[in-house]
């Protein structure tokens, strides 16, 4: 068994970026025609932006390793995580510029992402990398995103003997990208979007070596699986929804805020459920962000 740090830390390695957030009436159809925005904003984003912002709301101590170019949108972006007492740890992008989204939604929370901007091989060593192994060390959780920047700190961790919690997102099953990520994760998160059978799924991780997995299902709750079996619950429902960008890190981080203080997987999934219900009320990646 790990020893875990006494710290309440957490170590959140992967993406950030700059994104412009339409809200449309409807996802475009495949074909050429115009539309007109119900509105239009521009924030921070980024899978592990939304889980650091939320579980520095939740009082949890973070360290965030990611890359940040050295043009304007990246000083905006560590501006907000800096505001929220993130702790950045910042690997220069290699073309100095900040990763870039374009996301249109629509009002049910569907999404299209359209990547502006994103980092390339980002080489280890040096100052940051040095830090970003001793916040590995000291932390009582490590996260580790799906990005190709992150998979040094998925290696450090798996060697270092460290659980890691890691999120697929909408993960098929079968994916090569995500191959690392599904074989180190200790702790494993996804939506059951594009699996055709999410139980078995899971039961396959759990007899791999995982001890807990957790699929979400949107609006129709999550399941979860540890050593004592399947658990179903119900989402939270929420009728004065803003935004539901974040909403899945907002329940990712719920859950892991609520197992470090030592709760249950019945009320980590309940935590869970409260704080994503939070997030979409708010039209920042986090309350109050």
């Amino acid at each position: 068994m790990t020893t875990i740090p006494s710290s309440g830390d957490v170590l959140v390695a992967g993406p950030v970026s700059w994104n412009r957030i339409v809200h449309l009436d409807a996802l475009p159809e495949p074909t050429p025609h115009t539309v007109f925005a119900r509105g239009s904003y521009d924030t921070v984003g980024g899978t592990s932006a939304g889980k650091a912002l939320n579980l520095a709301a939740l009082g949890r101590g973070v360290a965030l390793r990611t890359v940040l170019g050295d043009d304007d949108e990246g000083a905006r972006v560590r501006a907000v995580l800096d505001g929220a007492g993130v702790r950045v740890l910042a690997e220069p992008a290699p073309d100095g510029r900040t990763e870039s989204h374009l996301n249109l939604m629509d009002p049910r929370g569907g999404r299209l992402s359209v990547y502006l901007r994103a980092p390339g091989d980002v080489p280890t060593g040096g100052s940051v990398w040095d830090a970003t192994l001793a916040a590995l060390d000291d932390a009582a959780a490590v996260v580790v995103d799906l990005a190709a920047p992150s998979v040094p700190v998925l290696a450090a961790a798996t060697g270092r003997g460290r659980d890691v919690w890691v999120d697929l997102h909408d993960h098929d099953g079968v994916a090569a990208f995500h191959r690392p990520w599904v074989e180190a994760g200790t702790h494993v998160f996804l939506s059951s979007d594009r699996l055709p059978d999410h139980r078995a799924f899971m039961a396959a991780r759990l007899a791999a070596g995982a001890r807990l997995v957790v699929c979400t299902h949107g609006a129709r709750g999550a399941t979860a699986l540890d050593a004592d079996g399947f658990l179903d619950v119900p989402a939270e429902r929420v009728d004065d929804v803003v935004d539901t960008n974040g909403a899945g890190d907002g329940f990712f981080a719920g859950f892991l805020d609520a197992h470090l203080r030592g709760a249950g997987l019945a009320e980590a999934l309940a935590a869970a459920a409260a704080h994503a219900a939070q997030v979409v009320r708010s039209p920042g990646l986090a309350p109050g962000s």
